[in-house]
C-alpha cells in the first residue's frame, strides 16, 4: 500500500519563533502558525482559523529566528507528524508539522499582507549535500507571481 506525507500551508505566526540548539547542535525553531479557511454557514461566508504547531531545523530554524516575528505571513512545506507521550498516567499526543521548506511571504517587518514585499526561501539540511552545499534544488529567489491577467479569482 503507498503512502504520501506532504503539506502545504500559508499563513501568519502567532508568535515569536522560539530557536534552541540540541546537544549535537543543530539548530531549532518552533513556530506556531494560523491558518484560515472561509467555508459558507447558511447565507454566510465565515472564518475559520486553524492553529499548527511547526518544527523547523537547522538553517532554516536559524534563517526563520532572526527574519520572522509574530504576524509574519509565510510559507511551510513538510510532512506530518505524530508526538505521543504519557503525563501523569494519561497518554496523550499531538500532531504537528515538521518544516522540509519554508517561503517568508512579508517583509522583514513582520506581518505585511500582500504589500508586504518578497521574502526568500530557505530548505532544511536535509536537502544538502553532506558538505552543507545546496541541491540544485534550492531556491533563494522571492515568490514569483503570475502576470494579473492569469489570476483565476
Amino acid at each position: 500500500m503507498a503512502s504520501y506525507n506532504r503539506v502545504v500551508l500559508v499563513g501568519n505566526l502567532t508568535r515569536d519563533p522560539e530557536l534552541r540548539y540540541i546537544p549535537s547542535g543543530a539548530a531549532v525553531s518552533e513556530i506556531g502558525l494560523a491558518v484560515n479557511d472561509r467555508v459558507k454557514k447558511g447565507d454566510q461566508w465565515v472564518d475559520e482559523t486553524t492553529f499548527v504547531d511547526v518544527t523547523l531545523w537547522s538553517r532554516t530554524a536559524e534563517v526563520a529566528n532572526e527574519y520572522l516575528t509574530k504576524g509574519s505571513s509565510v510559507l511551510i512545506e513538510g510532512r506530518l507528524k505524530l508526538d505521543t507521550w504519557e503525563k501523569d498516567g494519561q497518554k496523550r499526543s499531538k500532531l504537528r508539522v515538521v518544516a522540509d521548506k519554508m517561503q517568508m511571504l512579508s517583509g522583514r517587518s513582520g506581518g505585511g499582507g500582500p504589500s508586504g514585499g518578497g521574502g526568500g526561501s530557505h530548505r532544511s539540511r536535509s536537502s544538502d549535500d553532506a558538505y552543507g552545499a545546496p541541491s540544485d534544488s534550492y531556491s533563494q529567489s522571492g515568490p514569483v507571481a503570475p502576470p494579473d491577467d492569469d489570476i483565476p479569482f
